[in-house]
């Protein structure tokens, strides 16, 4: 009888470790999974179980191609299976290709004359690891989208100003998965509230599409947030913005954006640090009037980009969301915003504590 051994946590059983051990029982006739114990997983992942140890015991001899489980309980990294390793002497040790012990693991194979096999990860369809999936358990159901007073572009880490600072505060509706009472591609940071939503690291996800990071820090976040300009997100501070209830709505100009299709374009960094600063002082004071300065100042500077017009509804001030050029536009009323049709009602939303 030929005996297999593979080894993992195995905290969330999925389809990836199903085709493993599919290929590994056909290198042999008897296949033995090691799966680590709660002390192994905390010490070298620093997680808890999601599930109880042996449940997961239960789980995997009740797979058709399992023949035994062992837990592995050896506390030497990567090594944990290796107490019931050398008590068994399997033939064939079975890895995955991208195993990142595998030196370790082929010195062990040699104190028992053992066969050393990397299997190929051929699943068909899409691919998830356990730490994916825990990521997606964690997700919230829904989040706010956003929207920018001032400073946006110095949260992109090439355009980075010492003592530059960047003002926006989370919305409502809420967004999930399933409903999305926003247009696409909108300037409100989408992207970021998808891949929280996701489970995704969401600031790693916008900084890889080459923009800035202030989507995911202030829908993370909620409230009126001011951030330090800078590689990643630093709070400022943050205020509860239930002093703008009433006065923002959203106007859409009928054109999707790309906002890292406008990374590169000509822009006044000179205004728009202006702007932060201004849109700073008016989070400390919660002073519309000195936010509405802010918001003016930063619609100059998209003016001077090239920006067409906004339509005007009577408005204290307004500027394009995000990278402009299309999207959404905010519009903020020193007293209640008019209800008109072409205007899109928002509110300022703070996170309570449960």
């Amino acid at each position: 009888m030929k005996k297999v051994l593979v080894s993992g946590c195995y905290d969330i059983l999925h389809g990836g470790h199903v085709e493993f051990f599919l290929q590994a029982k056909g290198l042999g006739d008897y296949l033995i999974v090691s799966v680590a114990s709660d002390e192994v997983l905390w010490e070298h992942k620093h997680r808890k179980s999601s599930v109880p140890l042996q449940h997961k015991v239960n789980l995997l001899k009740s797979l058709a191609m399992v023949n035994e489980v062992v837990v592995g309980r050896n506390l030497e990294l990567g090594l944990d299976f290796k107490d019931e390793f050398l008590r068994i002497k399997p033939d064939v040790l079975a890895v995955t290709e991208d195993d990142r012990y595998g030196d370790k693991k082929r010195e062990l194979c040699k104190l028992t004359g053992t066969q050393y096999v990397a299997l190929p990860k051929t699943l068909d369809y899409e691919k998830i690891s356990t730490t994916q999936i825990v990521s997606w358990i964690r997700a919230p159901f829904e989040v706010p989208l956003r929207i920018d007073f001032a400073g946006g572009w110095l949260d992109v880490p090439k355009f980075a100003m010492e003592g530059g600072y960047i003002v926006n505060c989370a919305i409502s509706p809420l967004v999930s998965i399933h409903t999305w009472p926003y247009e696409i591609g909108s300037g409100l940071g989408g992207s970021g509230a998808y891949a929280i939503l996701s489970g995704s690291d969401a600031v790693r996800s916008e900084l890889k599409m080459g923009v800035g990071w202030q989507d995911p820090a202030v829908i993370h976040e909620t409230g009126l947030c001011v951030w330090r300009s800078g590689q990643r997100p630093v709070l400022d501070m943050k205020v509860n913005p239930d002093f703008l209830a009433g006065k923002l709505a959203l106007l859409w100009t009928g054109k999707s954006h790309v906002c890292n299709d406008l990374v590169d374009l000509k822009r006044d960094y000179k205004l728009i640090f202006e702007a932060g600063l201004v849109a700073r002082r008016a989070v400390i004071r919660r002073s519309v009037k000195l936010l509405e300065d802010a918001v003016r100042i930063s619609y100059e500077m998209q003016r001077g980009e090239g920006m067409q017009p906004l339509p005007e509804f009577g408005e204290s001030a307004k500027k394009y969301c995000g990278g402009g050029h299309g999207g959404y536009a905010v519009y903020l009323f020193r007293k209640a915003r008019p209800a008109d049709k072409d205007l899109k009602p928002v509110e300022p939303y703070l996170e309570m504590p449960r």
